[in-house]
């Protein structure tokens, strides 16, 4: 608990005038102590540095400016113009992108809507895109739909056809060029939000051609260890790709799109004005804090560390007998499938919330049910940016086994196997709970926040 008080007390200049609003100022002090109390395993989320906390909250949060550098549709924006140029160029720079081939739009407020930008600059309604279907890793964003549904906007506005992964949960490129043949795609995705191996990105660039397809990458998840040059590069083959800045890159909630520069006029319109109106100046600010930090030794350091944590906490897990889909990773995510250890993802997620341990349930290819998936996704880049190393992920592995030992029991006690049911056995194991949580407790306060 000691660390809470200092780490609020070195984020004074942020969180002092909130002190007379007692009630969100305890709200704040609560969601710190969380994460600083915890293991934070969710793949979706870092932590970002004290610079880039400070840079989300200045002045620049009072500026409107729709449109573009030079371009604006109100006056003031000299500034604003200065920053959103320095921010391309630390995108480009941080990806080692040349200027007269590539531009990058800094706008976009997500990775959702980056994402639809690209289908609107790029497609007409109705057109056909294909992505990773979301059982087998892919994201919402990439056109997902099920038999009876269509779920996102992306398969809304758009037809969609998905690709799969195979009995062995790689993609499977021959099934690709199959469906590809059959659906004739005008947009190919290439990317997920749970899959564990690197892409064959000459065999995606070769579907496309002989489709006359764009091929675009959402790279949202690996963009860090492609930025530290330690996964293939998606712009050798792409036309397009896009990311969210806050998790392997270690930025502010926000999102890019690099382009072809011959692509440019159609992404920047699609972004602004048909998909959005002015950008959060103050949060761009903070992105090219990020980039900054990106472009230096010390961040592929920590890209290092962080897919090395991921192999060694593959390889522990496997040795305490969970199966790991793909045998292993290459980035920084771990799919795990539980089915063996007869507790279900959803059962998993709550019990480690419990134990001060954020994970979150994922569909396994091979489930039935998404209501009631089988597998964990876990991410090693945020307690990576805590300063946790190969031992410190062993003790990770250890704690998820514990977890799952206890879970046994209370399922065991339970009079069914709903979730309602687990979720009320808790009561009755509240003593190896806790002993849990204080044992996450003890480990994590020895590592603070980035600074």
């Amino acid at each position: 608990m000691g660390n809470i008080g200092s780490y609020f007390k070195k984020q004074s200049l942020l969180y002092s005038d909130l002190k007379d609003d007692k009630e969100l100022y305890n709200i704040l002090k609560n969601e710190t102590r969380r994460q600083l109390d915890g293991l934070e395993l969710i793949a979706s989320e870092n932590f970002t540095s004290k610079a880039v906390l400070q840079a989300n909250g200045t002045i620049f949060t009072n500026k409107y400016s729709e449109g573009y550098p030079g371009k604006r549709y109100y006056g003031g924006n000299e500034h604003v113009d200065e920053l959103e140029l320095l921010c391309q160029k630390r995108a480009l720079e941080a990806f080692s992108l040349d200027e007269n081939e590539w531009g990058v739009n800094v706008q976009s407020y997500s990775g959702s809507t980056a994402n639809f930008s690209v289908y609107t600059a790029l497609l007409r309604p109705g057109e056909k895109i294909m992505g990773l279907d979301l059982p087998s890793g892919g994201h919402l964003t990439h056109g997902y739909k099920t038999h009876s549904k269509k779920i996102s906007n992306s398969s809304i506005y758009f037809e969609s056809m998905p690709y799969i992964v195979g009995k062995d949960f790689l993609i499977d490129y021959d099934e690709l060029d199959h469906r590809a043949d059959l659906f004739g795609p005008n947009l190919i995705i290439v990317g997920a939000s749970a899959y564990s191996r690197d892409y064959d990105y000459v065999k995606f660039r070769e579907i496309a051609d002989k489709h006359n397809a764009y091929l675009m990458a959402d790279m949202a998840h690996t963009s860090g260890l492609i930025a530290s040059k330690l996964l293939k590069s998606p712009f050798d083959y792409c036309d397009v790709v896009t990311t969210t800045t806050h998790k392997t890159l270690r930025g502010p909630r926000a999102a890019l799109i690099f382009y072809k520069k011959q692509l440019k006029d159609k992404i920047d319109f699609a972004v602004f004005p048909s998909s959005q109106g002015g950008p959060h100046n103050n949060t761009i600010l903070a992105v090219a804090t990020a980039l900054k930090q990106v472009a230096t030794p010390e961040f592929r350091e920590y890209s290092q560390q962080v897919i090395l944590n991921a192999k060694v906490l593959a390889y522990s897990l496997k040795e305490k007998g969970y199966h790991v889909l793909t045998d292993g990773t290459d980035n920084h995510i771990l799919l795990v499938n539980l089915s063996n250890k007869k507790i279900s993802g959803s059962k998993f997620e709550k019990l480690a919330e419990r134990c001060n341990v954020s994970v979150n349930k994922n569909t396994i290819a091979s489930d039935k049910s998404a209501f009631n998936p089988s597998g964990i996704r876990i991410g090693t880049a945020a307690m990576t940016s805590r300063g946790f190393v190969e031992n410190d992920f062993i003790f990770v592995s250890n704690i998820i086994d514990e977890i799952i030992c206890l879970a046994n029991k209370i399922q065991d006690a339970a009079s069914s196997t709903k979730l309602v049911d687990f979720v009320e056995n808790f009561n009755l194991f509240e003593n190896e709970i806790v002993s849990v949580q204080r044992k996450v407790l003890e480990y994590t306060k020895k590592f603070n926040l980035p600074q």
